[in-house]
């Protein structure tokens, strides 16, 4: 009886909230309240088990590419697409999705999982195959120094029943294989020789570094290499890429924007690869990947007075770094949305490990955000020309899109400024809507 009446409060909590324009994660809140068992009986039944993906950097168009592949192979796929990728989270787009008495029609959870909450989510689902991306200084003021973001991801493969897919070249990654339990298979994707100077890890932007377990060894990049990849980026040049999937190599021509999001696709062959085992269909795999296109606010590009606008989220150094280098300036204006809300983590520091040189020739239009004056900061110590420095978002956006009619424009954003100007450029243009 207390899971039905969970059900339908959670399900009465989103339509109000719907009504009232947000809190897509409060009917999840809800329901955990009355009926704490709820996500382990919806999900429990599913044929396929659950797929958990985290990670720092990635992991919302990793999902998103991960679901339309295992979709392109007929299987019904769940899945938390709002981004909120926080257990109750999960909770809200299963109410949303399952009928009365708390069933999903699908075959597979896909979800994203934010590091610290996939530990919980774990206690209470054991996933069947877990995807872990990447470990990158992010949010320092909510988890601390990388450690401990390392050591979320540890117990999450420590949970895990059938398969763990890990980075070969994020060495952090690569040493969670010795979390994985007994009867639990590891697999790895990874990057060719040639490629990997262009994904540095956070190893390589400092001098040292601690893995969970032990020290980087100073062969790391060796070691790698002899850790074999079901898939491997083999090259990438602008929306072409090459891959090794299981030792053949292909190429593709993608709908995805930015190299970070090309690696990504790596990884996605790779778990998908791994749930569908014999049965994957690899020439249809890839033609749904070619189909994929970035999710909201990454790399995401609208349409404005007929002219593109690019929304490029960054989030840390390492992230930012592989931004700039995936959208030359050129014949772009660029704007600049730096916000210090809770999703966004308060410590901004991490700005000036970032090499602003790229924007040096065309200048930066219009810094904006809670953070303006920091990044306008940062920016005159590259020696990087800014127009104008404005807290207030929206004036910032407005003058941003009235500015040169003609030419195209690219923000680069952190996750709260994303979201707002989302909600600004939703009046202008066709927005996807992410209820």
């Amino acid at each position: 009886m207390r899971h039905l009446l969970a059900n339908l409060a959670g399900k009465t909590v989103r339509e109000v909230a719907k009504l009232r324009g947000g809190g897509s994660a409060l009917p999840g809140l809800v329901a955990e309240k009355i009926d704490p068992g709820f996500l382990p009986r919806a999900l429990g039944n599913l044929p396929r088990g659950v797929v958990v993906i985290s990670g720092t950097n990635g992991k919302t168009t990793t999902t998103k590419m991960v679901v339309e592949l295992l979709q392109g192979q007929g299987l019904k796929v769940f899945t938390n697409r709002t981004g909120s990728n926080f257990t109750r989270g999960v909770v809200a787009a299963a109410l949303a999705e399952s009928n009365l008495a708390g069933r999903l029609d699908a075959d597979i959870a896909v979800l994203e999982l934010d590091e610290a909450h996939a530990v919980h989510f774990v206690r209470l689902v054991a996933p069947r195959y877990c995807l872990l991306l990447n470990v990158m200084r992010d949010q320092l003021d909510r988890f601390g120094e990388i450690e401990t973001t390392a050591g979320f991801l540890r117990q999450i493969a420590e949970a895990t029943t059938g398969a763990v897919v890990l980075n070969r070249e994020d060495p952090r990654i690569a040493a969670l294989a010795s979390a994985v339990p007994a009867g639990t298979q590891v697999r790895y994707f990874g990057l060719s020789g040639q490629l990997r100077p262009m994904f540095p890890s956070d190893d390589d932007m400092r001098s040292s570094a601690a893995v969970v377990g032990g020290p980087v060894p100073d062969d790391a990049g060796a070691a790698a290499v002899e850790r074999e990849a079901d898939v491997v980026l083999t090259a990438c040049e602008g929306s072409a890429a090459g891959f090794s999937i299981g030792g053949r190599r292909t190429d593709a021509e993608l709908k995805l924007t930015g190299i970070y999001n090309v690696y990504n696709a790596a990884a996605a062959l790779a778990l998908a690869r791994t749930v569908l085992g014999p049965d994957a269909d690899e020439d249809a795999l890839l033609r749904a990947l070619a189909d994929v296109t970035p999710a909201f606010g990454r790399g995401e590009s609208l349409t404005v007075n007929g002219q593109p606008l690019d929304l490029v989220l960054v989030k840390n150094p390492a992230g930012f770094r592989l931004a700039l280098r995936s959208f030359p300036p050129a014949g772009y204006r660029t704007m600049i949305a730096i916000n210090d809300n809770y999703a966004d983590g308060r410590d901004m520091s991490w700005l000036w490990d970032v090499d602003f040189d790229s924007l040096r020739e065309t200048g930066v239009e219009e810094v904006s955000g809670v953070r303006a004056n920091d990044m306008a900061l940062r920016l005159f110590y590259d020696d990087v020309p800014v127009g104008r420095v404005d807290t207030d978002l929206s004036a910032s956006l407005e003058r941003f899109i009235e500015s040169a009619p003609g030419t195209p424009k690219r923000i680069y954003c952190t996750y709260t400024a994303m979201l707002a100007l989302r909600r600004e450029l939703g009046k202008l243009t066709n927005v996807e809507v992410i209820a």
